[in-house]
C-alpha cells in the first residue's frame, strides 16, 4: 500500500489550496505513525500552515477522513432527482449510486484505500462511517419520497442502493482490486437485480 499512498501523497504536495495540503499531510502521518498518535499540530507542521489554519478548514482530524459527506451526499441526491420519471425507485437509486462514480476515480483510490485502513481500525471512526451511510440512505429515501414513491417502498430501494453502493466502495478500495468503481458498481447492481427477479 505504502507505494500507492506515496504517489497519492506526492501528487498531494502540490494542491495549492490548503485544505488538499491537510489532507496529504494527515494521511502521510496516519500511514506513518498511525491515527491516534497523529495531532493536528502535527499535520500542520508537516503542511507548512498552522494549526489555526487547520481549524478553518477542519472542525478535528477526524474530519480529514470524512470531508467530502456532504457534497457527495449532496451528488447523489440530485441525481436521483434528476432520474427519469419513468424510472423505477431501484433505478432511480442506482443513478445515484453510479454518480458517486464521479469521486472514486483511480486518482482518490490510494487516499480512500488508506482512509478505510484508518477507519476500520479505530470503531469511533467505523461508528461514524455507519452513521454517514444511514443518513446517505435517509437522504436517497426522502428524495424518492419527492418523486411519489410512498413508504415503504422509498425506504427499501435505498437501503438496497447503499447496501450495493457500499459493498461496491469495499470491493474498490481492496488492495488487490484493479478494476474502476463503475465496474464493479454495474456488476453489483446486476447481481442485486438477478437476486430480487426470483
Amino acid at each position: 500500500m505504502s507505494l500507492c499512498v506515496n504517489t497519492w501523497i506526492n501528487m498531494g504536495r502540490w494542491e495549492a489550496d490548503a485544505a488538499g495540503r491537510f489532507r496529504a499531510a494527515a494521511m502521510e502521518l496516519f500511514s506513518e505513525i498511525g491515527y491516534e498518535q497523529t495531532t493536528v499540530s502535527a499535520i500542520a507542521e508537516r503542511a507548512g500552515l498552522t494549526a489555526r489554519t487547520f481549524f478553518r478548514h477542519f472542525a478535528d482530524k477526524r474530519e480529514v477522513l470524512f470531508d467530502g459527506t456532504e457534497r457527495l451526499q449532496q451528488l447523489m441526491v440530485d441525481s436521483l432527482s434528476q432520474a427519469p420519471a419513468e424510472a423505477s425507485p431501484l433505478d432511480a437509486v442506482a443513478a445515484a449510486i453510479r454518480k458517486a462514480g464521479d469521486f472514486f476515480d483511480d486518482e482518490r483510490r490510494p487516499f480512500s484505500r488508506l482512509r478505510a485502513v484508518v477507519i476500520a481500525a479505530h470503531p469511533d471512526l467505523h461508528e461514524r462511517e455507519l452513521i454517514k451511510l444511514a443518513r446517505l440512505s435517509g437522504a436517497l429515501a426522502a428524495a424518492l419520497r419527492t418523486r411519489g414513491v410512498e413508504e415503504p417502498d422509498a425506504s427499501l430501494a435505498a437501503e438496497a442502493g447503499i447496501a450495493v453502493f457500499r459493498i461496491a466502495f469495499a470491493q474498490w478500495v481492496a488492495e488487490s482490486e484493479v478494476r474502476g468503481y463503475e465496474e464493479i458498481l454495474t456488476r453489483s447492481l446486476a447481481r442485486l437485480k438477478a437476486l430480487t427477479a426470483h
